[in-house]
């Protein structure tokens, strides 16, 4: 027999359970998960390599997309870009900006291709507050795609830990 509070309850994580699955589901189905809040801050700001929503998505994957215009996060563990250890640039797939350099690269363990510092002027961060945190989203600064977050917790030099989407980058080798 059911009590009211068992239906209640029921009701209540049924409802929290179809608005997760709703947000899951605007994304690629099992490899994204949710997006946070920084697109809308980086929207506002001009860029010199601007297309239009149709035309990223023509550049793009659909994944590439979720990620880089509408700040989805590529699920941990899932990049190729993790575990790449040549000598070369990770740039943006958005715009081939070069961003990192593999000398900065490191192995965070949190399952994101991670560095202490990107290159000069590459890129320019949001303030986020998705998932009721503040966090500082990162974006290449020519066309404004997300790449990820930058946190106090990193290496020296620097103390940072610039956590990237492997979706976002493309690698470039360069010769030993």
């Amino acid at each position: 027999m059911l009590s009211r509070r068992m239906v209640l309850s029921g009701t209540v994580f049924g409802l929290a359970g179809a608005v997760a699955f709703w947000r899951a589901g605007s994304l690629q189905a099992g490899s994204l998960l949710a997006q946070d809040t920084a697109a809308a801050d980086t929207a506002k700001e001009s860029f010199a390599v601007t297309h239009s929503e149709a035309e990223w998505r023509k550049l793009l994957s659909a994944d590439q997309y979720a990620v880089l215009r509408e700040a989805a996060t590529e699920r941990p563990f899932s990049s190729p870009l993790l575990h790449e250890e040549r000598r070369g640039n990770f740039d943006c797939a958005g715009c081939d900006l070069a961003l990192f350099s593999s000398t900065t690269k490191f192995d965070s363990g949190t399952g994101w291709p991670s560095f202490w510092a990107p290159l000069e002027n590459a890129v320019g961060t949001t303030r986020d507050t998705a998932f009721g945190m503040v966090r500082t989203a990162v974006h290449c600064s020519r066309c404004g795609g997300h790449l990820g977050h930058v946190f106090d917790d990193g290496p020296q030099p620097t103390g940072l830990r610039y956590c990237m989407n492997g979706l976002a980058m493309t690698f470039k080798a360069v010769a030993a």
